[in-house]
């Protein structure tokens, strides 16, 4: 075969290229997705809140009926370090390669727990493996893991704001066109709850992101409310992080080696005091789907 034959059937491989079908798998009813924080700290909170909602919650009679919608409650939780919304939406460029690209140095780029990992090793490399096929030329990882026969959850959870609280600080163009572009990503049915992530060790980082939450935000309320927004840095959470060395990780000194990165502890405070919050936005976003009239 001459160079010329070869290069024609490379271009139309790439050009034709899809996930293979994983076809064992079978989506989780809940998924949660994320940055480093789910890594480094929050995975197990996410994981242990969303197993058990009904305790957790203590829902009315008619919450628990809307709670059926969930099904078995199998629960994924994911987070893929240095991204955010524009991350999961781009369709290539290194925003995309932040969920894509095989870390060079580990060779592994996330944490997942739960129904999606049961293996006992947190890492994984997003693209190997049934559960992680996300990534396709020319395909954001959304259009990808939402297209059909593959992920199908009943509620969605979206957990970012380190890796965009720059980019969100400095611009309200910029955070109203990543959740424009997330709006028309997510399937128009499902229900989705965007939570900002714990607040820092430093008041110079928790500043930036404050900022960057109000402008997130806001871009959320222009686009009429499509995730239920739950603010993670508030009063309560940044007076329980801000400057407590004993909800970060330590060096060998006792200094905080790690400022961006709550660890276990603070996750499990931080639940308790969002515990009120997240439990109004998941019965917020299925009764919309449960009391939506029929067409």
């Amino acid at each position: 075969m001459t160079w010329t034959l070869k290069l024609c059937a490379i271009v139309a491989m790439l050009t034709t290229f899809t996930p293979a079908k994983a076809e064992e798998f079978v989506s989780p009813d809940i998924l949660i997705l994320g940055d480093s924080q789910i890594s480094f700290g929050s995975g197990p909170s996410f994981l242990k809140f969303f197993s058990d909602i009904k305790h957790q919650c203590h829902p009315t009679p008619k919450q628990e009926k809307y709670l059926k919608h969930l099904g078995e409650m199998k629960v994924g939780v994911i987070g893929v370090r240095s991204t955010s919304i524009h991350s999961w939406t781009a369709r290539k460029g290194r925003a995309k390669g932040r969920v894509c690209d095989v870390d060079p140095k580990w060779k592994v780029n996330a944490g997942s727990y739960g129904y999606l990992n049961q293996t006992g090793n947190k890492y994984v490399q997003i693209g190997k493996g049934d559960q992680y096929q996300f990534c396709a030329p020319n395909k954001s990882p959304f259009e990808v893991m939402f297209r059909e026969d593959y992920y199908d959850p009943k509620l969605l959870l979206l957990s970012f704001l380190g890796n965009s609280s720059k980019r969100w600080a400095e611009s309200k163009e910029k955070a109203a066109a990543d959740v424009d572009m997330l709006t028309k990503q997510l399937p128009p049915d499902l229900p989705c709850i965007f939570m900002t992530t714990a607040p820092a060790f430093s008041k110079k980082i928790v500043d930036r992101r404050l900022k960057a939450q109000k402008n997130i935000m806001e871009a959320f309320a222009e686009k009429g409310h499509r995730c239920t927004f739950v603010e993670g840095a508030t009063p309560k959470t940044v007076k329980a992080n801000q400057g407590n060395k004993h909800y970060f990780r330590l060096n060998k000194r006792g200094r905080v080696k790690d400022p961006y990165h709550p660890n276990a502890k603070a996750a499990e405070n931080f639940f308790a005091l969002e515990m009120e919050q997240i439990c109004g936005a998941i019965f917020e976003q299925i009764s919309m789907i449960m009391e939506k009239p029929e067409t």
